[in-house]
C-alpha cells in the first residue's frame, strides 16, 4: 500500500472557490450580528431571541463549507494500492493518411479542412484500444511521419505538428500517398490493415484508384476514404502575409476549392472500403471506423505492463453526504427545555382544589 495518488490535479482549483464562500459567509454572519446589536439593545435580544441560537448558523454553514472541500477532493480522483499487471495488447494496422496541400486551407469545414482531418484522427485514436497506427502525409509527395506504433501520444504529436506545404509539382499526389502508406506495413505481419486517407479530393493524376486496387488485391490493405469540404460552393484559399489575409489568385481569378466525392468514391471502391462524406459536418470518426474496420483481423502485439489503482473518491463522497444530513438535521432553534429561563423552568406547580 503506497500513498495516494491524484488522477485530476486541476480539481484543486475548485478550492478557491470554497475559500471565497468562506470568507463571505464569515462576514455575512458578522454582519447580522453586528447590525443586530445596532438595532436591538441587548436585554431585548436575549427576550425575542430567547430561543434561537447565534451559533448553530455558523455550524450549518462551517458543515457545508466542508462537505464542498470534500466533493473538491473526490473530483481530483485520489487512487490508492498500486498493483502490476501484464496485459498483452490486441489489433489491427491503422495508417493516417493526410493531404496537408495549400487546399487544406479553406475553411469551408471551419476552423480549416485540416484543422477538421487533425480532430477526426484524434476521435479515431481514442477509440483505436490496442491497434497500431501510424502517419503519412502529402502534397506534391509524400512522406511518412510516424510508422505504426502503440504509442498514441508520440502519433497525435505528429498530427498536431502537421502543417500546409506548397508543392513543387503543383498539387497533391494521392496515388503516391497510397503507395507510400501500403510500402510501410511489415510485410511478415498477420493483422488486418487498413489505410484511412482524409483529403478534399483533390488529385493531380498520380491515379489513386490504381494504387488502392493494387493494394487491396496484392497485399489485402482496405482503403477508406474520409471527404473533408464543401462539394457544391467549396471555399477559398487563404493567404496570410504582410499586407494581412488575402485570398489565393490564379490568373487573375480568386481559386475555390470544392471537395471531390467522385474521386474519393472511387478510391474507396477500388480498395474494398467505404467513402465517408464528411463534407463540413463534425462527425465522430472514431466511431465510423470501429463499425466499418470492425471485421479486421487482429493480432497480438507487444506485452505491457498496465499499473492498476484503486480509486478512494467513494469515501470522500461519503463523508460529503454524511455531513449534508447533518446540516439538515440541525436545527436553528435550540430545544425547548434549553431556551426557557432556568426561573421557569423551576417555578413550582400550582395545585387547583377541588
Amino acid at each position: 500500500m503506497n500513498g495516494i495518488e491524484w488522477n485530476n490535479l486541476t480539481a484543486f482549483h475548485w478550492l478557491w472557490l470554497v475559500a471565497v464562500l468562506a470568507v463571505l459567509v464569515s462576514w455575512t454572519i458578522a454582519w447580522r450580528r453586528r447590525a443586530m446589536d445596532a438595532l436591538i439593545e441587548q436585554g431585548l435580544q436575549q427576550r425575542i431571541l430567547s430561543g434561537v441560537s447565534r451559533v448553530r448558523p455558523a455550524v450549518r454553514s462551517l458543515l457545508c463549507l466542508a462537505a464542498l472541500g470534500c466533493i473538491v477532493v473526490a473530483l481530483a480522483d485520489p487512487r490508492a494500492g498500486r498493483q502490476e499487471e501484464e496485459v498483452t495488447r490486441r489489433g489491427a494496422d491503422v495508417m493516417f493518411v493526410v493531404d496537408v496541400s495549400r487546399s487544406m486551407l479553406a475553411e469551408d469545414a471551419t476552423p480549416s479542412r485540416l484543422d477538421r482531418a487533425k480532430t477526426f484522427i484524434d476521435d479515431a485514436v481514442r477509440r483505436m484500444g490496442g491497434d497500431r497506427a501510424g502517419l503519412v502525409d502529402f502534397a506534391g509527395s509524400a512522406a511518412m511521419r510516424t510508422p505504426l506504433t502503440l504509442n498514441y501520444g508520440a502519433l497525435m504529436a505528429s498530427v498536431d505538428d502537421l502543417t500546409p506545404k506548397d508543392s513543387a509539382r503543383g498539387g497533391s499526389m494521392l496515388g503516391a500517398a497510397i503507395e507510400t502508406a501500403a510500402s510501410s506495413f511489415p510485410s511478415d505481419s498477420t493483422a488486418g490493415r487498413a489505410i484511412v486517407v482524409l483529403t478534399d479530393g483533390e488529385d493531380m493524376d498520380s491515379n489513386p484508384a490504381a494504387a488502392a486496387k493494387a493494394a487491396f488485391e496484392k497485399d489485402g490493405i482496405r482503403i477508406m476514404t474520409v471527404g473533408i469540404g464543401d462539394p457544391r460552393d467549396g471555399g477559398r484559399i487563404p493567404v496570410d502575409g504582410k499586407g494581412g489575409r488575402t485570398w489565393l489568385v490564379y490568373e487573375g481569378q480568386e481559386v475555390w476549392s470544392k471537395m471531390d466525392p467522385s474521386t474519393l468514391q472511387e478510391v474507396a471502391d477500388a480498395g474494398g472500403g467505404i467513402f465517408i462524406p464528411a463534407g463540413t459536418a463534425q462527425i465522430d470518426l472514431g466511431e465510423v471506423l470501429e463499425r466499418a474496420l470492425g471485421d479486421l483481423e487482429r493480432k497480438d502485439f507487444e506485452t505491457t505492463t498496465v499499473v492498476l489503482t484503486s480509486p478512494q473518491f467513494q469515501w470522500l463522497a461519503g463523508a460529503a453526504l454524511l455531513l449534508l444530513v447533518i446540516e439538515l438535521l440541525l436545527p436553528n432553534r435550540r430545544t425547548v427545555s434549553a431556551a426557557v429561563p432556568k426561573a421557569r423552568r423551576s417555578a413550582p406547580l400550582v395545585e387547583v382544589g377541588s
